[in-house]
């Protein structure tokens, strides 16, 4: 059996972590200051170069590669991930400290308020891009690929499944850089980004046991889909419910530093919880800051949040931005950039047409549907599930990251001018 030198490998992950965060804060300057777009499209570009398909690969002497490719050597452990299972680890850790101060940060009234409009803005931004992501594989695929792969093959499913995602993190990043994150727009897109994974998690459920069995359990789907939408209501409303005794039990502590080990702690348990249910981490750190979100104790601690919040977050995009193979999206082009047109259009009219029925104006529709663009780490998850498993191939996969960045990359550019220009999105604003 290999034995693994812990220190070597604990001084290879600490000096993998500078890095990041060096490239990442050297990309977010470059990106807002000179390219005027927000900080989080530097960081995920940084990624790209410094990562394992890239400069990352390079031998340093005496040292090695920094960042090599682990899922071509077999020793990723997370399918078609090509960094380090520690690595990934404190990516994902940093992506629930985004959503928990996310959560923080929004408005619990408004969330309730604008709940119903989420709901469809959710259901609307799925089923849109589900369907067109069906009919592009299959009438598209044979002149475009070479291959025909009908309505019913795995690899349409899961360009379909890909292309229903959201990227909550990606999404409310950008929002929270602009200031909009409290806005009417700004909180229906996170609410509906937040609903629109619970979906996504029935729907890749469904996607994944055709891909493995050819078939699948009505039952076993509706089992799911229970599950995971009642713990999520329940952790939200047991939340809110117990929040004032939390923050009062916490604020009279006096050890240094409480509150943000005890905020921490929860926003991990929430995480842990909702992860063991069916759901995503980032679900659970969400609910938590949500719940939090009105206590006093959790505007004094804005603070300390932030600091916390500008030393991991970046983390996380940057390491979104090396799972992304260049290389492999351009094998596969001209279909990739359909599926990507496609994907594109799902989102927007699927998310701001009922943004627009349930009281946005134009305006404030756009905003919408261009916030529920991104795909970000939830397409990225959902091809690597896929390939993983054997149920799409290289060209596929290539295909699904292509749609990923490009949406990515195109809301993150175009929602600082659709919320600079204009007012508010609403119809009626109040």
């Amino acid at each position: 059996m290999e034995t693994v030198d812990i220190t070597e490998a604990v001084m290879r992950l600490a000096i993998q972590l500078a890095v990041i965060l060096l490239a990442a804060k050297v990309g977010g300057e470059v990106a807002q200051r000179y390219l005027r777009m927000p900080p989080v499209l530097g960081e995920l570009a940084a990624g790209v170069i410094i990562g394992p398909f890239a400069l990352g690969v390079l031998d340093i002497p005496g040292y090695g590669p920094l960042f090599p490719n682990v899922a071509e050597s077999g020793g990723a452990h997370l399918g078609a991930v090509p960094v380090s299972l520690e690595l990934y680890a404190i990516s994902q850790i940093a992506s629930i400290v985004l959503l928990f101060v996310i959560g923080l940060e929004t408005d619990l009234r408004k969330f309730l308020r604008y709940a119903g409009p989420a709901a469809g803005v959710a259901l609307g931004g799925v089923a849109l891009p589900f369907v067109l992501g069906l009919a592009g594989t299959a009438l598209l695929s044979s002149p475009l690929l070479g291959e025909e792969l009908g309505f019913g093959s795995t690899e349409a499913l899961f360009i379909a499944a890909a292309m229903t995602a959201t990227s909550i993190g990606i999404t409310a990043r950008v929002l929270a850089d602009m200031g909009a994150l409290d806005t009417p727009e700004g909180v229906t897109v996170v609410a509906a980004a937040v609903m629109d994974d619970v979906v996504g998690i029935i729907i890749l459920t469904i996607v994944v046991g055709v891909s493995v069995t050819g078939v699948v359990s009505a039952s076993s789907v509706a089992w799911v889909g229970f599950k995971a939408i009642t713990f999520w209501l329940v952790l939200t409303g047991v939340g809110i419910a117990v929040a004032p005794y939390i923050a009062r039990l916490v604020g009279g502590l006096r050890v240094t530093g409480a509150g943000v080990g005890v905020f921490l702690a929860l926003a991990f348990l929430a995480s842990g919880l909702a992860e063991l249910m069916g759901l995503a981490l980032i679900i659970g750190a969400y609910s938590t800051g949500l719940a939090l979100s009105r206590t006093e104790l959790a505007q004094r601690l804005r603070e300390p949040f932030d600091s916390v919040f500008h030393a991991l977050v970046p983390i996380f995009f940057v390491v979104m931005g090396m799972l992304v193979d260049v290389k492999v999206m351009a094998e596969a082009l001209a279909f990739g950039l359909v599926i990507t047109v496609l994907a594109t259009v799902g989102k927007v009219l699927g998310s701001g047409l009922p943004a627009a029925i349930t009281g946005f104006n134009i305006g404030g529709s756009w905003r919408v549907g261009v916030g529920m663009l991104p795909r970000g780490e939830v397409g990225l998850i959902i091809a690597g599930i896929g390939l993983s498993r054997g149920a799409i191939g290289q060209n596929i996969f290539g295909v699904a990251i292509l749609m990923t960045v490009v949406t990515t990359v195109v809301a993150s550019i175009a929602l600082a001018p659709l919320f600079r220009w204009g007012g508010s999105g609403r119809r009626n604003a109040n």
